[in-house]
């Protein structure tokens, strides 16, 4: 791979690592607190998004080695396959909770009686529990693929690269089920319940404009994520579908899901602040971030 590339992936992981981990740290701090004194769904699910991410970023610096060597995998074979692993369905991870996030959060201005009685943190647990294991399962698949004794190509300069012809034409048709599960659908789930939430709280008298800008603000935000983090990466693997092989510019749709990091930190402020259709204070109250919340918006 040309010098330019690898100097441009190792900028851009460089970068990431750098702003997301901090950020991430202090989300993780402000939820780990909110979560000793009173849980709710989102907050649980948003811890999960946080640790999502700094697991990501644990296995970046393996990647920048990578970016350093040429795209070359120098290191041991089980580190690429635990960052291969880990790099990947964190990706997915966060594509699924933020839609679970949209979800809770569409019951919440919809249904805000049938919401307490279903607020208990026990479910978002469960939520996220499955969430992890579609993410991993999804991309365990990939990696049988690529270890498959059958299937398998000793090739131990790069990782997760340069598969046989068998390998791709399997990986192909897996990558475009990847598509389909972890990212049309929580766009699709996401828009629409964004959309409604505006649509319920803009025909609410009692809700202040402010108060509906900072909802538009927090829903566009999450959508961003999707379309600018998440949406490029796995359209290539539509592309690929067709094309029967990987696009040459893949490489630069995935440097954007590692923007990723960055990004959720600025939706986890949007998502704990005047958004809360339950009437919640802000978690990061905590950590000493002043957030005016809203109080009793909906009667039962």
């Amino acid at each position: 791979m040309e010098a330019m590339v690898c100097e441009a992936i190792l900028s851009v992981y460089i970068i990431s690592f750098l702003i997301g981990l901090p950020a991430n740290l202090v989300a993780l701090y402000a939820f780990s607190v909110k979560i000793h004194s009173k849980p709710l769904p989102t907050d649980i699910l948003l811890l999960n998004l946080t640790l999502s991410d700094l697991l990501f970023l644990i296995v970046l610096p393996f990647k920048m080695h990578e970016a350093v060597s040429g795209m070359k995998w120098t290191l041991h074979h089980f580190l690429c396959t635990i960052t291969t692993v880990t790099f990947f369905s964190t990706i997915y991870t966060s594509s699924l909770l933020l839609m679970a996030v949209s979800v809770v959060r569409y019951i919440g201005v919809a249904f805000p009686v049938a919401f307490h009685q279903l607020c208990r943190p026990v479910y978002a647990v469960v939520i996220s529990a499955v969430v992890w294991l579609i993410s991993a399962a999804h991309c365990s698949i990939v990696l049988i693929i690529q270890h498959h004794p059958t299937l398998a190509k000793n090739n131990s300069s790069v990782c997760y690269e340069n598969f046989t012809e068998d390998q791709l034409n399997i990986l192909l048709s897996v990558r475009l089920e990847f598509f389909l599960v972890l990212c049309l659908i929580p766009l699709v789930v996401s828009v629409y319940c964004y959309l409604r939430c505006i649509l319920i709280l803009f025909s609410q008298p009692m809700i202040s404009r402010k108060q509906k800008q900072k909802a538009i603000g927090m829903a566009s935000g999450t959508l961003a994520v999707f379309l600018i983090c998440v949406v490029p990466y796995n359209v290539s693997h539509v592309v690929g579908f067709f094309q029967g092989e990987s696009p040459t510019w893949r490489y630069y749709a995935l440097l954007l899901s590692a923007f990723n990091t960055c990004i959720d930190p600025i939706i986890f402020y949007f998502s704990s602040s005047k958004f809360h259709c339950t009437g919640e204070k802000s978690i990061f109250r905590k950590c000493g971030i002043t957030v005016t919340e809203r109080h009793g918006t909906h009667s039962s």
